[in-house]
């Protein structure tokens, strides 16, 4: 006997709030986001991909 397991539910992407990377960075390359007491570095680098550290 086989069991699938369902698969599990996806928040569709349209109810997800959005933000434009260079909007979050003020066109630069860097943005600060904070979490609660944490303070998290967002880094657009040069092949325009993000990092995100803390």
């Amino acid at each position: 006997m086989t069991f699938h397991a369902t698969p599990p539910k996806h928040t569709p992407t349209e109810t997800l709030p959005t933000y434009e990377a260079k909007a979050l960075t003020e066109g630069g390359d860097l943005a600060q986001i904070v979490l609660e007491d944490q303070t998290y570095i967002l880094r657009v680098t040069r092949a325009g991909k993000l990092i995100l550290t803390k």
